[in-house]
Formats: C-alpha cells, structure tokens, sequence
C-alpha cells in the first residue's frame, strides 16, 4: 500500500508453525499453531480461551531445523474465537528464555 507507514516498533511476521503453550505454573502442556511473530508479541491458534494478563509459557518450533525454536515468556492480551471452536491467542512477549 502506498504512503502507508508502519505504526508498530516491530515488523511482524506471519508464519505457520507449530507451537507449544502452558500457562505458567503448570505442567500441562498444549499444542497450537502459530500464526505471527515479532520482536515484542505472538499470535496462535489455540484449542481453548485464555483469560487477558494470564502469564503463559511457549515454544516456536519453525518447520525447518536451520532455525532454532524459541522460548518465551508471554502475558495473554487477547483471546478472539473464530471457525471450528478455537481461539487466536495474542501475547506480548516479557522475556526470551536463553538456551
């Protein structure tokens, strides 16, 4: 789009990987689908809404072994549900976990 500036600090991504997710605390660990990627927050596909501000855990694993997973730590903004009975998670990213 012409003349469009980009209003976010960070470019994001869209990507199709797997995901996986727990909420912090817990054990119980959950798969999705990610769906977008930047420097401060992560969109994916989940099987179940989670309430904004919960404090989550995840895992990027990218389709490809050249590029390493990442973990991170994210705080829930937003649960939106769409088609089939899952829900699009968005985060924002608190801190990467080093390896």
């Amino acid at each position: 789009m012409l003349g469009y500036d980009e209003k976010r600090s960070f470019i994001r991504m869209e990507i199709d990987c797997d995901i996986n997710y727990k909420l912090a605390g817990s054990d119980e660990l959950h798969q999705g689908r990610c769906s977008s990627i930047s420097g401060a927050g992560v969109s994916f596909i989940a099987d179940r809404f989670f309430d904004p501000g919960k404090a989550m855990e995840i895992n990027v694993i990218p389709k490809s072994t050249v590029t390493p997973s990442m973990t991170a730590f994210i705080d829930v903004i937003r649960s939106t549900e769409i088609a089939g009975g899952s829900y699009e998670i968005a985060g924002i990213i608190k801190s990467i976990k080093g390896g």
